[in-house]
């Protein structure tokens, strides 16, 4: 008997490991909220319906939600005094239409499953969604994250990754994060959609270094089509798309880019000149599915840094507020 109630104890505790960071799983809410995934899908679908740019948004806003503070949706409070996650310097340039997804997901799970659904994996679930909807591979989201309690705009700085990193600053940045360079260089590819503004890459073309203006390791053509969009003290709300070439399809064309010198950041541009991550990138520029399969998993990684389960956190009833 004694031999028994050992084994099952050993068993139970073997069982919460194999349940990984934070107990998340799939089928979650099967029970308490079983039509979720089609009632956000539905939603990003309509939103998505009206603007493009729901997709880079709402791909992005998921990333800076999960290297500060965790999965845990604390980029979506609205602080009246303007000090929370979303005000830092880093997140001024995440597009509206990423949080009014989010925000209209979330109105629509409450009338069928109130309090059950955690914005944070609301924002998971769409994350995957725009994806799909750009031409992606989807992929089984692992849920079961609770709301954060904490949005300080003060602990961004220095958690998101910057678009003059190098290698050893990303790996720096994304290890922090339980992701391998591999993982690194995968979701980078996400890179393939949406837009930046020209003050991001700006120093490339017109302040390189004391020898050269303009960054040697672009392509001339791409650097001149650059200068063309974003002439020298241009307005600064003036965007251009990441990917040059298929801006609106989530596919590898963005390795493709970074082989012919047409990565925009010296983020992008490094993961080709540095010797130590240009296979991956050619591997990847190469094999779609290789690629498409590196993201799913490192996005399934990235979506349990930091999770707040169990008895932690709470369920928001609106996602932009605390709900005490």
């Amino acid at each position: 008997m004694e031999v028994l109630k050992r084994g099952l104890v050993l068993l139970m505790v073997f069982m919460v490991f194999q349940r990984g960071e934070g107990q998340l799983f799939e089928n979650f809410y099967r029970g308490t909220c079983p039509n979720l995934e089609m009632i956000v899908k539905q939603v990003v679908s309509i939103k998505f319906s009206q603007t493009f740019v729901t997709i880079p948004a709402t791909l992005r806003l998921f990333f800076h939600d999960c290297f500060v503070e965790g999965c845990d949706a604390s980029v979506m409070i609205a602080s009246p005094n303007g000090d929370a996650e979303k005000d830092a310097q880093d997140n001024l340039s995440l597009a509206g239409d990423g949080f009014d997804t989010v925000i209209k997901a979330k109105q629509a799970v409450e009338i069928q499953c109130p309090g059950i659904v955690s914005c944070a994996d609301i924002l998971a679930l769409a994350a995957r969604d725009v994806v799909v909807l750009a031409g992606g591979p989807s992929w089984e989201v692992e849920l079961g994250r609770r709301d954060g309690l904490v949005s300080q705009a003060s602990k961004v700085a220095g958690n998101l990754p910057d678009p003059e990193f190098n290698l050893v600053q990303l790996n720096t940045i994304f290890a922090k994060n339980n992701l391998t360079q591999f993982d690194m260089i995968a979701l980078s590819g996400a890179h393939t959609l949406g837009f930046s503004h020209c003050n991001r890459f700006s120093n490339r073309l017109y302040s390189f270094s004391s020898s050269s203006v303009v960054d040697p390791s672009l392509d001339p053509n791409y650097a001149q089509q650059l200068m063309q969009a974003c002439p020298q003290n241009v307005d600064p709300s003036i965007a251009i798309n990441m990917d040059p070439e298929t801006p609106r399809t989530f596919d590898n064309v963005y390795y493709q880019n970074l082989v012919s010198g047409k990565g925009l950041f010296t983020s992008d541009e490094v993961l080709f000149s540095d010797p130590a991550s240009q296979p991956t990138v050619r591997d990847f520029a190469s094999n779609p599915g290789n690629f498409n399969g590196a993201f799913i998993t490192a996005m399934r990684k990235l979506g349990r840094v930091g999770v707040k389960t169990g008895n932690e956190g709470e369920i928001r009833t609106d996602c932009t507020k605390f709900n005490s």
